[in-house]
């Protein structure tokens, strides 16, 4: 397969003051990508180390539609867009208040299809372009007390592959990033176990699939052989495989006190 430069080439991201994103932005502009950085912050934004940074609110078509006509207009039409942003909810399905319920599936999945319908317009329209949407391992398993954050990424990853089938031939690549436990703001209280990554690891896998286009970016690339593995197992055989392996290990004891923070901000935003 052949590289792709990402020097010069215009990428968008957003939720990129912060976490993934952050450490995404900064990785693309050392290879010299120009970088427009979206985020509800516009001064995280601002600070990310982007060309440009605007504030962002992925649920809103405005807001959106707006970011990437100015992103366009100062740094040159979209290359590559990184859908980012996510947030996520951790305690028993039953006690999950409908307000984060609907901020999940608001922005981790509206979020996620409003920027690719809004930038895949353009794309397709001069046949090249490339949309990287990062989900998560939870997108390929069911991971106990982060029922709706699963279903989102689960959806993430049904759209991805959807769009992938259906832009075959147009000369857009679709990709979608799976990372495991990173250690961000969004995974308060759940960073437990030997295997937890920096967010500068996610951000080389998505630097790297923008190099090389494939469309199934496993962080660590080990996942991709573990859910090869399950996927084969009949049903109790899957699960206790999964049990096995830890999920629901890492929320099984998070407490409300170790998610107070980063949910009161959410809830503010």
């Amino acid at each position: 397969m052949t590289e792709r430069d990402i020097a010069g080439r215009v990428v968008a991201v957003t939720g990129g003051g912060r976490g993934i994103g952050l450490a995404t932005v900064r990785a693309l502009a050392a290879r010299g990508a120009r970088v427009a950085v979206g985020d509800l912050h516009a001064g995280l934004a601002a600070q990310a180390g982007g060309e440009l940074g605007l504030e962002l609110d992925v649920t809103s078509r405005d807001s959106f539609s707006d970011f990437l006509a100015i992103a366009a207009e100062r740094l040159g039409p979209l290359d590559v867009l990184v859908n980012n942003a996510g947030v996520m909810h951790v305690g028993p399905f039953l006690e999950e208040d409908d307000a984060w319920t609907r901020r999940q599936l608001d922005v981790n999945v509206h979020g996620v299809i409003l920027g690719c319908k809004l930038a895949l317009t353009a794309m397709v329209a001069r046949g090249t372009g490339h949309v990287v949407n990062v989900a998560s391992a939870a997108a390929k398993i069911g991971v106990p007390r982060e029922a709706v954050y699963a279903a989102s990424k689960h959806a993430v990853l049904g759209l991805s592959e959807s769009l992938r089938a259906e832009l075959r031939g147009t000369g857009v690549d679709v990709s979608v990033v799976m990372p495991g436990l990173v250690r961000t703001e969004l995974a308060a209280g759940t960073l437990k176990g030997s295997l937890v990554l920096q967010p500068d690891a996610v951000a080389r896998a998505i630097v790297g699939a923008i190099e090389r286009p494939r469309f199934d970016v496993y962080v660590p690339r080990a996942y991709a052989g573990l859910t090869a593995i399950a996927a084969l197992l009949p049903r109790r055989a899957r699960e206790a495989f999964m049990r096995a392996a830890g999920v629901g290990r890492n929320t099984a004891g998070t407490t409300p006190e170790q998610r107070a923070a980063y949910e009161a901000r959410v809830e503010r935003e």
